[in-house]
């Protein structure tokens, strides 16, 4: 029997004793699942070495415990921080003209986009586009000219639509 079938008889004949067994002791059947399944997901990774302990499903079964008790560690961390930091302050609402912004990038086509968002967003030159992209600069200049072109109608229409005046 290869190590793919071997594990896939070992899966089906152990998960859901060890679900049952992780929903019992962590009470929430969701964490007992996520906790399950990465465990199994380990085992397989080091199947080779798991397949050969003394009881395959003991070690997955102690791994998806301390995958439960790692995360209640991280979550009361987390309650100890706000406590001792308080709550976050509240964030303001975005800027409308950033939203707008970001909801006519989302309608021009991927590689305008991305050529728009390189040069004016993260400030690299056309050569620099070109190389990164593996497109000839020409490509580049044209999805710039293109994507502006297309960006400016669009803000035009937004700012139309929201009754606001962007001239």
């Amino acid at each position: 029997m290869g190590a793919e079938a071997e594990f896939d008889a070992f899966y089906h004949a152990s998960n859901r004793r060890v679900l049952h067994q992780m929903y019992a002791m962590t009470g929430n059947l969701a964490d007992a699942q996520e906790c399950t399944q990465e465990a199994f997901a380990r085992a397989w990774q080091r199947w080779k070495t798991v397949s050969q302990a003394n009881s395959p499903e003991a070690w997955v079964r102690t791994v998806a415990w301390r995958i439960a008790a790692s995360r209640w560690r991280k979550t009361k961390n987390a309650i100890t921080a706000m406590a001792r930091h308080g709550a976050p302050d509240n964030t303001p609402p975005p800027n409308p003209d950033h939203v707008a912004l970001v909801t006519a990038l989302r309608q021009i086509p991927e590689p305008q986009r991305q050529a728009i968002v390189l040069h004016h967003l993260v400030g690299m030159s056309i050569d620099e586009i070109a190389t990164e992209t593996n497109t000839p600069t020409g490509t580049i200049k044209a999805r710039l000219s293109r994507g502006r072109t297309t960006l400016a109608q669009l803000l035009t229409d937004t700012s139309t639509a929201m009754g606001g005046d962007r001239s």
